[in-house]
């Protein structure tokens, strides 16, 4: 993972302006991709808030993940564009990010799941995305790691793979900076000030930003920002951990990202060993982001069975990070109805990273007053009070 840059070149500063035209809430990815987009559009007078450090959330944990396999025609396209963007990164906005183009490995242990999975490969191809139907045998080959026992099938999507969230980030918001944006790091927002239908003025401990437009990218912490405007966004959080092995000798193979969709279980390649991770059914809501060296155990008796090897590995440290859930597991991506100068981009349950630069452009368009490239509608905050919540994403790891 790549440390916070030198102070000397760093994006932060440490005072605070009296106003600015865009105030977005949240220094991670979807915070860091939405100011540079917006500072490329020609936006002046942009100011990011954030609590902690940049990337100090979920934005800075290094699973990384980076794909268009899903079963939504809409998740699919965000996938999709912002893969494009992240191969273009060394060029715009201009950083290593360490993109792998290892391909996604969904391992699948039913029929019902096999079904399922190849309507969603051929919708994909129908877009573009070149994922396939791959037997348990071809699913071993790619991955040596795999037990082809009780396998019905797998799906490979070649063209995803996995890059470093931290250094996304920054080159984001270096590249921001150097196009006038300002960050303001160890900033706790504390509340905002309405005037008739619009936001005014969004207050911290260490000052007040008057403001033409609130941009909320705030992850686990959203709900909490929206209430301060009297905007609902239903986003919980939920604590996901992971570990890291320590190196091995002889090193692993190169390797997809490798997922047994049952379970949830999945690693892929880390420098010198590899990564682990697995979504703990019975974790309750909270903002607890605790390692608990005892929850391998989950991963352990799902991969005795699906990746014998991996159970006896040596674990040299692990972390716990957030999760900013939906009731449908799809993001809220949108304007206010109530507040127009109040959006919104966050609840992406897992798949903020990997749709960062696709939903940067959009907001950049939303707040232009621009028609976006997908139609974001469905993404709206109000689509729970209106009943009409769209279907779940179906695959969610």
């Amino acid at each position: 993972m790549s440390s916070s840059p030198d102070t000397s070149s760093s994006p932060v500063f440490r005072g605070l302006p009296p106003t600015a035209d865009v105030v977005i809430v949240g220094g991670g990815v979807m915070g860091a991709s939405i100011a540079f987009h917006l500072a490329e559009a020609g936006v002046r007078d942009i100011v990011v808030l954030e609590r902690g450090e940049l990337a100090c959330g979920s934005s800075g944990k290094p699973i990384g993940g980076v794909r268009a396999h899903f079963s939504d025609p809409l998740n699919i396209e965000l996938g999709r564009r912002s893969l494009r963007a992240f191969q273009d990164f060394p060029h715009r906005p201009g950083a290593d990010i360490r993109l792998d183009t290892v391909g996604y490995l969904f391992l699948l242990t039913s029929e019902a799941q096999a079904t399922e999975f190849a309507d969603s490969v051929r919708l994909q191809n129908s877009m573009g995305v070149p994922s396939r139907m791959i037997d348990a045998a071809e699913a071993r080959r790619l991955c040596p790691y795999v037990s082809a026992d009780g396998l019905a099938a797998a799906v490979h999507s070649p063209t995803d793979g996995h890059a470093r969230p931290g250094l996304v980030v920054h080159g984001y918001a270096d590249a921001a900076a150097r196009a006038g944006v300002r960050f303001a790091t160890r900033t706790r927002v504390t509340g905002m000030d309405t005037t008739g239908d619009r936001v005014s003025a969004v207050r911290t401990d260490r000052g007040t930003v008057a403001c033409a437009t609130v941009i909320c990218t705030a992850g686990a912490w959203s709900g909490q920002i929206g209430a301060m405007a009297g905007v609902d966004l239903p986003v919980r959080p939920v604590r996901r951990q992971l570990a890291f092995t320590e190196p091995l000798s002889p090193s692993a193979p190169r390797i997809p990202f490798t997922i047994d969709f049952t379970s949830s279980a999945y690693f892929h390649n880390s420098d010198d060993g590899l990564l682990f991770g697995l979504a703990d059914p019975g974790q309750p809501e909270g903002f607890d982001t605790t390692w608990t060296p005892e929850w391998l155990d989950l991963f352990r008796d799902v991969v005795r069975d699906r990746a014998p090897a991996l159970a006896a590995l040596p674990i040299a440290d692990g972390w716990a990070g957030l999760y900013e859930v939906t009731p449908d597991h799809n993001a809220l991506i949108g304007r206010s109805g109530e507040l127009p100068n109040f959006l919104y981009a966050t609840g992406f349950s897992g798949h903020g990273f990997l749709q960062a630069p696709a939903v940067g452009e959009i907001v950049r368009d939303l707040h232009l007053e621009r028609e976006p490239c997908v139609d974001i509608t469905p993404m709206s905050a109000d689509r729970f009070r209106a009943g009409s919540a769209i279907r779940p994403e179906e695959h969610v790891v």
